[in-house]
C-alpha cells in the first residue's frame, strides 16, 4: 500500500490544508494511505512560550476536520525539545523508516527542523536520497468580502477572527469558526434579566469582543439559534474576557430551565460562529441595554435565516 506524508501544525485545518491532503490522496489513489503528522502543541509553546499562537482548534477538532479532509490517519508530533533539535535530515529519515513514504506533500513554506533550518528545497534533495517523491502545493488564495485577495494560511485565520471577522474567517477555513469548551457556572445575572447565557470555558482563540450569531451545538447533536456575547461586560462592572452562549429556544413562557438533557453545568458545547453583529457596548441603564438585546436576538434570527443547516433543521428556532 502507497503511503503519502504531510507534516505540520495544521491549526484551523484552513483550505490550504485541505489542499495539501487532497494532493497526497490523488498521489497515492483511493486504495493508498495519507498520513498526516500534526505537532500537538505548536513548537513554540516549548521553544518560546510568549510567542506561541493562539489555538484554532483543539487536537480532536484537527483530527476530526483532517480526517473529513481525506487523512486515513492523523498522528500526533509532542515537540519534544529532543524532537524539536533534530536535524532536518534526521527528523525526515526518521519519519521515512517509520512510514515508507511514496511521498511527502507540504506546501511552499514548509520549514523543518532545529532552527526550521530545512525548506522544501531540502526535501526534495532528501527525498532523491532517500527514496520519495516531494511535492509542493501552491498556496490557496481567497477573496475576502472587502475583495482583498489573501493566502489562506492559519496566521490569516487568526487575524480575521481576531478582528471580528467571522464571515471571512470561514472563507479562509472552508468553515464556519467553531469553538468548543465546556459549560462553567458564572454570575447568573442572564438569569435576573430572563436572558440565560451558558459561560463557555474554553482555550481556544475568542474573537474580537462583541455579538455574533451562531449555532450553538449540544453534546446529542441537538442545534440551536444563538446569540454569542464575547467581551469584559462593562455594564456589571468588567472583569476578564468571556464568552456568553444565550442558546434561543421556545421555553413555552415558563421561567428559566436547564436545557433538555445536560446537567446545569460541566457539559460540552459547540458554538458555530456566523455573523458579527455589533461591537460590544456601554449603556447609561439596564433598560437601554435590554432594548439593544432585543434588536441583537432579531439580528441573529435574520442573520441564521440564510444560514439554517439542513440537518436537524427541526431542532432551531430561528
Amino acid at each position: 500500500m502507497k503511503t503519502a506524508l504531510t507534516i505540520g501544525n495544521f491549526d484551523g485545518v484552513h483550505l490550504g490544508h485541505q489542499a495539501l491532503v487532497k494532493r497526497a490522496r490523488e498521489q497515492v489513489g483511493a486504495q493508498g494511505h495519507v498520513v498526516a503528522l500534526v505537532f500537538d502543541p505548536h513548537p513554540m509553546a516549548v521553544l518560546r512560550p510568549e510567542l506561541e499562537p493562539a489555538r484554532l482548534m483543539n487536537h480532536a477538532q484537527r483530527v476530526a476536520a483532517l480526517r473529513e479532509a481525506g487523512a486515513d490517519m492523523v498522528d500526533r508530533l509532542e515537540p519534544t525539545r529532543d524532537l524539536l533539535s533534530m536535524s532536518p535530515e534526521a527528523f525526515i529519515r526518521a519519519k521515512v523508516e517509520r512510514y515508507h513514504p511514496a511521498g511527502i506533500v507540504e506546501g511552499d513554506d514548509f520549514h523543518f527542523g532545529k532552527g526550521r533550518a530545512g525548506t522544501v528545497k531540502t526535501l526534495r534533495e532528501l527525498g532523491t536520497r532517500l527514496g520519495f517523491a516531494c511535492e509542493v502545493v501552491p498556496p490557496v488564495e481567497i477573496a475576502l468580502d472587502d475583495h482583498q485577495i489573501v493566502r489562506a494560511s492559519s496566521t490569516m485565520a487568526r487575524w480575521l477572527v481576531s478582528h471580528g471577522r467571522v464571515r471571512d474567517a470561514a472563507r479562509v477555513l472552508g468553515r464556519p469558526y467553531t469553538i468548543e469548551g465546556t459549560v462553567v457556572r458564572g454570575d447568573r445575572r442572564g438569569r435576573e434579566l430572563d436572558l440565560p447565557t451558558a459561560n463557555l470555558e474554553t482555550a481556544q482563540l475568542l474573537p474580537a469582543d462583541g455579538v455574533y450569531a451562531g449555532w450553538a451545538v449540544l453534546p446529542d447533536g441537538a442545534r440551536f439559534t444563538a446569540a454569542v456575547n464575547v467581551g469584559t461586560r462593562p455594564v456589571f462592572g468588567g472583569g476578564a474576557r468571556r464568552m456568553e452562549v444565550h442558546v434561543m429556544r421556545d421555553t413555552g413562557g415558563n421561567e428559566w430551565a436547564p436545557l433538555p438533557g445536560v446537567p446545569e453545568y460541566g457539559w460540552p458545547l459547540r458554538v458555530e460562529l456566523i455573523a458579527w453583529v455589533r461591537d460590544d457596548l456601554m449603556f447609561d441603564s439596564a433598560a437601554t441595554m435590554m432594548h439593544q438585546i432585543s434588536r441583537d436576538l432579531a439580528r441573529c434570527r435574520a442573520e441564521l435565516g440564510a444560514f439554517e443547516p439542513s440537518a436537524a433543521a427541526g431542532a432551531c428556532t430561528a
